[in-house]
């Protein structure tokens, strides 16, 4: 087909069926959405919510557009405002993947990152304190009607044209805006009462399964983050709060269900989607998948499910989703090298990763009586673990300590404060004041080896750069690889340096 111009290839995209993730008679197909043109279902998004407002006469010709996103939404609307002429400015946490940012700067837009602390509420407060002190146009994706609408005229239309004299058993998505979730759950649910909407969200935040209402301003927008909001691994998946047009699909009873899905279970299933179905996508869409095949396993025999994969797998090359997929060759490709005689390169010179800038930590504060719990459980933990690590699960620091302990093939224990498990009783909010009355420290991680706190990741990668650590992992008894030759700063995320988030 010919097309005027790329904004006429948004939609339209495939419903495959997967041949061996699904169990056994039960049929679950994926809507593939990475084949939108900018490679995510925020181009439908994006292309409504500008449309819309040229409609209604609130967009100007040549007036800057303005919004807040974690990559995907920002990237549909820099296609968008480049083939129709509007200057755009994103607001971004400087916690998502450098690739994102930087194709946004490709395609023409500026970037302008919030502190990571601050999460998605700070950078949608940012674009809101930027378009009014500027005058630009705000798209509001989390309450805009636009978003859900187009969802309502194009994906689930495509969805019941794809399975017309078919019965759909069950849709499953997650939700960031909101807008895919209300969108398609309408349409769907006016055509058959019957089809059950399943919602997932990120097992270590059910902000939505806890039935807690987010608190908002006379606006109607969100005043804090929510309450059961922890750090999780699905960029683009569920924020600090719950959108107006999420709250609206719970609210019109259009959601039957609420998966929680494991991060770790997230990463398996991107990456089995690639290697066992040939399907490239990210974090999100093995979350939602993972969702979906949960469904599968309590379907009646032939059920059609239809689970949505929100993006490709290219917007994750910095983040955990490819840890442990190297760029030079492994030792049986190597050895593959050598079973010939030609072409060959026998030794690979490694690259030197640039030296990050340390975070400072944060003077330590006076704290209230501490939870004497909490404080036992602390000196249990440090006297039964030789190395022991107080981490976050998707905190990219935590992560650094963990490869440099798996390359020296070290055991330790990690205390992960935002799991499923030390949630329990608010057991990992309890621990962070004993933490901080022992070391002064209020950052995370926390590492201590034979009793001894040694400080933060930073911390723990001079020691064993200046050489200090090893007699202490020889006092403690603890076994390693000392031969393994490594500079343990490779490990430290790179979008952290001044250089990388400018």
């Amino acid at each position: 087909m010919r097309y005027e111009n790329i904004l006429q290839t948004v939609g339209h995209t495939p419903i495959v069926r997967l041949n061996k993730l699904a169990p056994a008679g039960v049929n679950v197909h994926v809507k593939v959405e990475s084949f939108n043109p900018l490679g995510s279902v925020k181009d439908r998004l994006a292309l409504a919510v500008i449309e819309d407002a040229e409609r209604r006469g609130v967009l100007r010709p040549g007036q800057t557009v303005i919004e807040a996103t974690s990559g995907n939404t920002g990237i549909g609307l820099a296609m968008v405002c480049a083939q129709k002429g509007y200057p755009l400015v994103l607001t971004m946490a400087e916690s998502f993947s450098v690739e994102r940012r930087r194709l946004l700067r490709f395609l023409g837009a500026r970037v302008v990152l919030t502190p990571a602390a601050e999460k998605g509420t700070g950078m949608l407060n940012k674009a809101i304190e930027l378009a009014q002190a500027h005058g630009w146009f705000l798209c509001r994706q989390f309450d805009n009607e636009a978003n859900a609408q187009v969802h309502t005229d194009t994906t689930a239309r495509e969805i019941l044209d794809d399975f017309a004299g078919e019965r759909v058993h069950a849709f499953v998505s997650g939700f960031g805006t909101g807008g895919t979730l209300l969108g398609v759950a309408r349409a769907l649910k006016a055509h058959d009462a019957g089809i059950r909407v399943i919602a997932a969200e990120p097992d270590n935040a059910p902000v939505l399964a806890s039935g807690i209402a987010q608190a908002r301003h006379a606006d109607g927008m969100p005043s804090a983050s929510h309450p059961q909001f922890r750090p999780h691994l699905m960029q683009g998946w569920a924020p600090d709060f719950i959108s107006r047009l999420t709250e609206t699909a719970i609210n019109e009873r259009l959601v039957d269900e609420i998966v929680p899905v494991n991060g770790n279970e997230a990463l398996r299933l991107a990456r089995a989607l690639a290697t066992q179905e040939g399907i490239f996508v990210g974090t999100s869409s093995g979350a939602t998948l993972a969702a979906a095949l949960e469904v599968a396993h309590r379907a009646p025999e032939g059920s059609h499910i239809v689970c949505m994969l929100p993006d490709t797998g290219e917007r994750y090359l910095s983040t955990p989703l490819f840890d442990g997929i190297g760029v030079d060759m492994n030792d049986e490709e190597l050895a593959l090298s050598r079973s010939t005689p030609g072409y060959r390169f026998d030794v690979v010179a490694p690259t030197p990763a640039p030296a990050p800038v340390a975070p400072t930590a944060p003077a330590p504060r006076h704290e209230p009586a501490l939870d004497a719990e909490a404080d036992a459980l602390v000196t249990q933990l440090i006297g039964e673990h030789p190395v022991l690590m107080f981490a976050l699960e998707w905190c990219e620091f935590c992560w650094a300590v963990r490869k440099l302990f798996a390359r020296l093939g070290l055991a330790y224990k990690s205390v992960d404060l935002d799991s499923v498990e030390y949630q329990r009783d608010d057991l990992g909010t309890r621990l962070r004041p004993v933490l901080r009355a022992r070391t002064g420290m209020a950052t995370i991680p926390q590492i201590w080896i034979g009793g001894q706190s040694i400080g933060g990741a930073t911390d723990l990668f001079e020691a064993m750069r200046n050489g200090h650590l090893q007699p202490l992992l020889a006092a403690a008894g603890v076994a390693y690889d000392r031969s393994a030759d490594v500079d343990p700063q490779q490990f430290l995320p790179r979008w952290l340096h001044p250089r990388q988030a400018a």
